[in-house]
Order: C-alpha cells, then sequence, then structure tokens
C-alpha cells in the first residue's frame, strides 16, 4: 500500500511547477514502496520457497504492469474521466457499478489503514510486549488515539503533507536497501538449494503461488496512480517512462527482499517470525541493531503512509459525492477546504475495524488480504473498460496504430485480476460481499437524495441480488466457524 497521492494537494497549488523525469520516477518508487514490504520475508515463507516466490513475481509484475499500461492509456485517451478509478467502472458499465468501484476503493484503503496501525503496534510488541501482535487491548487503545490524532491534525489542513512524504520516501528506501546489501553480503547457496521448492511444504507449486497473490496485490496497490502526475511533467512521454523505470526499481527490490532471506535461514524459520519480518530477518543476520534499524525506519514511513492515505480515503469519498455517486453529505468541506465529512465517516470506520481485529488470529494478514480483495473489484472495471475502448475502437481515430497493442494490454491485465479473484479463494470474496451488501445503502441513500430509481436494469439488480447473497454465506459461515479471520 501506498502513498502516491500525498503530495499532489500541494504540487496542485503550484500549476506552473514541472517535474523532470527523475522527480517523476521517484514520486513512482515513493509512491509503490509501502508498509507491505517490511512483510514480504514472512508472508511469502509462508506460503511458497524461491520458485514459487519467482514465479509469483513474474505473474503478478506482468500483470500489474498491464494493468498501470492501462491506467496510463486511458488517462490520456479519456482525460475527462478524472473523478477517479471508480470514474471507469461507470462510464463503462452504468452507475452502480460506478458505486461499487468506489465503495470498493474507499472501503479498503479504510482497511489498509488499519492494517498501518496493526504492523505499528506489531512492531513497537517486538520492544514492548504488551502489544503483542498489534491486537492487544493496549494496541487497540493506542491505534485508536493516534487514529484521532491524525484525524483532528488533518482537519486543520493538509499542506504539510508534501513535506513528510520527502521525509517518507528516504525512511522507509534506506532500510530497505541496507538489508539487501547486508543479505548479498550474507548469502549461503546450499541454504537457498535447500528451501528452493519450500522444503517440507506439501501443496504443489501452483497452490503455493496462489497462495501468494493476495499479497503481490497489496504491494503493488499505488501503481495506479502513476498517471496522476502526467500534468506537472515537462514531457508527456516521461509518464510512461517513469511508470516503467519506477516499476523496474521497485519490483526489483521487492523480488530481493522476499528471496534474499530464502539464503540465510530456513524457510519454516522465516514462516514462524512475527511482523515486520523484515526486521526479524535482519536481527538474525547481524543482531538486536538490525531489527531497531528496520523497526524505526517502519515506523516512520507507515505513519507518513497512514497521514496520506487518510487523505486518499477522504479524497475518494468526497469526490463520489461531488459525482453524486454518494450521499451529498460526504461533498462537505471545512473552512480549511478538508472534506471534513468523508474523514469523518472514513475515520468512524477504520476505528470499527480496529476494535474487531481483537478477535483476529492474524490482524495483519487479514488486513493485508481484505485489503487486496476489495481492491479486486475496482481493477477488474477498470481493465474491462480499457478492453471495452480498444475493443469497439473508441478514441483510436487518433494513433490507430496503437490499438492493437492496447487491445493486447487491456486483455492480459483483465484476464490477471478474474485470476486474482480466483486466487483470493472464495473466502476473501464473501467476505468482500459482506461489506458490499450493506455497504449498497449508501447507494440507496444517493439515489433517493437525487429522485432517481435505485437501479437502471435487470443487471444492476442480478449484481445486487448476488452481493446479497454472498454477505448472507459469508456472515452464516463466519457465524458457524467454517470462516475464521
Amino acid at each position: 500500500m501506498t502513498t502516491q497521492i500525498s503530495a499532489e494537494g500541494a504540487m496542485a497549488s503550484q500549476s506552473t511547477q514541472r517535474l523532470s523525469l527523475f522527480a517523476l520516477t521517484m514520486m513512482v518508487v515513493g509512491g509503490m514502496v509501502g508498509a507491505g514490504i517490511f512483510s514480504l520475508p514472512r508472508t511469502f515463507a509462508g506460503a511458497t520457497g524461491p520458485i514459487g516466490a519467482i514465479i509469483a513475481w513474474l505473474i503478478a509484475g506482468t500483470g500489474m504492469y498491464m494493468l498501470a499500461r492501462v491506467f496510463q492509456a486511458l488517462a490520456e485517451r479519456k482525460p475527462d474521466l478524472d473523478a477517479g478509478v471508480f470514474a471507469y467502472a461507470k462510464a463503462g458499465f452504468g452507475d452502480y457499478p460506478g458505486f461499487l468501484s468506489a465503495f470498493g476503493y474507499w472501503i479498503g484503503s479504510c482497511i489498509g489503514n488499519v492494517s498501518y496501525w496493526v504492523l505499528i503496534k506489531s512492531t513497537l510488541g517486538a520492544f514492548f510486549p504488551v502489544f503483542g501482535d498489534g491486537n492487544t487491548a493496549v494496541a487497540i487503545i493506542v491505534a485508536s488515539l493516534g487514529i484521532w490524532l491524525f484525524h483532528f491534525m488533518i482537519l486543520r489542513g493538509t499542506q504539510q503533507a508534501a513535506v513528510i512524504n520527502s521525509i517518507v520516501t528516504v525512511a522507509k528506501v534506506v532500510p530497505i536497501l541496507v538489508f539487501i546489501v547486508i543479505l548479498i553480503f550474507a548469502f549461503k547457496l546450499d541454504l537457498f538449494r535447500f528451501n528452493l521448492y519450500g522444503g517440507d511444504l506439501t501443496d504443489g507449486i501452483f497452490e503455493q503461488v496462489r497462495a501468494t497473490m493476495l499479497v503481490t496485490v497489496f504491494v503493488f496497490l499505488g501503481i495506479e496512480g502513476a498517471s496522476v502526475y502526467s500534468r506537472f511533467a515537462r514531457e508527456r512521454s516521461d509518464v510512461g517512462r517513469a511508470t516503467i523505470m519506477g516499476f523496474v526499481v521497485v519490483t526489483s527490490m521487492m523480488v530481493l527482499v522476499t528471496l534474499l532471506p530464502y539464503a540465510v535461514l530456513q524457510r519454516a524459520d522465516i514462516a514462524g517470525m512475527r511482523q515486520p519480518s523484515m526486521a526479524q530477518v535482519l536481527e538474525a543476520v547481524v543482531g538486536h541493531w538490525g531489527a531497531v534499524f528496520v523497526s524505526i525506519g517502519l515506523l516512520i514511513s507507515v505513519l507518513g503512509a497512514y497521514l496520506a492515505w487518510s487523505l486518499i480515503c477522504a479524497e475518494v469519498l468526497f469526490t463520489a459525492a461531488k459525482t453524486k455517486d454518494m450521499p451529498s453529505v460526504f461533498a462537505r468541506e471545512n473552512a480549511n477546504k478538508v472534506p471534513s465529512a468523508a474523514l469523518w465517516a472514513t475515520n468512524i470506520v477504520v476505528q470499527i475495524i480496529v476494535i474487531t481485529t481483537y478477535w483476529s488470529r492474524d490482524a495483519f494478514a487479514l488486513m493485508l488480504n481484505l485489503t487486496s480483495a476489495m481492491s479486486l473489484i475496482p481493477f477488474l472495471f477498470v481493465a474491462a473498460y480499457g478492453l471495452q475502448l480498444t475493443r469497439r475502437g473508441e478514441t483510436y481515430d487518433v494513433r490507430p496504430d496503437e490499438r492493437r497493442r492496447d487491445l493486447i494490454i487491456a486483455a492480459v491485465a483483465t484476464a490477471y485480476t478474474i485470476f486474482l479473484l480466483y486466487a483470493g479463494g472464495l473466502k476473501f470474496i464473501l467476505l468482500s460481499a459482506v461489506l458490499y451488501a450493506p455497504g449498497t445503502a449508501l447507494y440507496f441513500w444517493a439515489r433517493r437524495e437525487q429522485g432517481r430509481p435505485v437501479f437502471n436494469g435487470t443487471s444492476d439488480w442480478i449484481i445486487f441480488g448476488l452481493a446479497v447473497i454472498g454477505a448472507i454465506i459469508g456472515i452464516y459461515w463466519l457465524a458457524t466457524g467454517y470462516i475464521t479471520i
């Protein structure tokens, strides 16, 4: 999860500012590198070995790159659709799918914010046992204080976001690079070979790879924001190059952070580590200072990322209200031009979810996977809309030679997001439905407010019916223990 939009507001106020290729690339890098990378060693080791990890990153890297290219193409060919990720779903498939895309992106971002608090408290738990794995009573109380501290700070204005983003980018990249360099020097080939196929794991390679797919979505969240900066570029072509360069840099770091621990520790030992596992791996190699070093960088990074994503969550809800996809109450701003009603709604939801982590066995893994699952519907709509445009040939009266290339890219992106829904499994589809179905009440509210019929056709009723059925099954399975969180 990422911080890509944190500096946008500050830049927007300086409309004459133009960014170089290097500056754009650093924004992509700073945006994509979030809290997820610090958890990769344990998350992957619990599912697979180096072979499975390499296959997983090849699939994820290809799929996410294609998705990023779809975002870039849509930004260029549909510049009027600037209301956010959900605008493409609305334009291509109607009002209700557009709402579901906006709601999914918003609630997924809220859940992602909860994962930040869990990771912060889990990091502190390595030094102060009272925080445990981030979901003890004390951890929840401290996280709650933090939620509302940030809330009231943001209500006062967001000008500090750009400065904090600069500090955060350095704070999170430096520990990662130090981690990679130290583990390269500590590399043990025989240990890497022993772990190659997952050691004592009984699942086949396909199942091992499938188990990592939602994790890769989480760490790539934010790649969709690379095109946000296109209007600030000195040259329009720099946006595509910055996307590619930033993508290559960040993906390389994530692959190395995933693979190198297999060369210094046994897979089972890495899988049993507490989060953030990067700190625990470095501690095993260099001693206690390694854990302290990574933990400090992570805390600064995650707190800054939380600020950015609090703004993003509120902005998504605010923009959806401005485009009449959400109730108008969320379009209210305070005297500091902060979307206050949307921010209140966001942090109330975050607070409720933080409290529920008390009953979770592995709160961080649950929040990570659920954030990814909620993001898949918006991403699927974007990829499908890109495919829709290329098949119709819409907008391709300009640069028609790009149509075939864009068709292939959109088709691969669509297939990838469908595969992710399958790979995530029925559990997370049903948990998503548990959120989507009642969330539709906001759509009912907005439509009634405008005096318009709630659903426009049979397809809307079918989608709503499937969401309700999924929610009922999900709630029943949660109540009976068939699904555990």
